[in-house]
């Protein structure tokens, strides 16, 4: 019995090796779980996060008109533009701007 077991687990790891990718354990936590996202560039996903609020935007408006369900989970389409908002990077640019503000260098264009 213990060997049909280990082997059913053997089987199950290979094939969630080959097909799992998505989805990785976060720093070996097992409740939390990290996913890539791939954008071309900062402006692809800043696209991408602008479409994801104009769609909410359009779900909550239609659901205040319509007393009907959309099909579209709002909630779980803001938490993920929470979640890829690039908040370290806009930080980023804003102290680079910072710097430039207060540069005694005036740039040429």
């Amino acid at each position: 019995m213990e060997t049909n077991k280990f082997k059913n687990l053997e089987q199950l790891q290979k094939i969630t090796a080959r097909y799992f990718h998505n989805s990785k354990s976060a720093n070996d936590n097992v409740e939390a779980n990290t996913t890539q996202i791939k954008f071309a560039n900062y402006s692809e996903l800043g696209n991408v996060i602008t479409d994801m609020l104009k769609l909410c935007v359009l779900a909550l408006n239609q659901n205040r008109y319509e007393n009907s369900e959309t099909g579209i989970n709002v909630g779980l389409i803001l938490e993920t533009v929470l979640q890829i908002f690039p908040v370290d990077e806009f930080e980023f640019l804003s102290e680079i701007s910072q710097i430039v503000a207060t540069s005694s260098h005036p740039v040429n264009e």
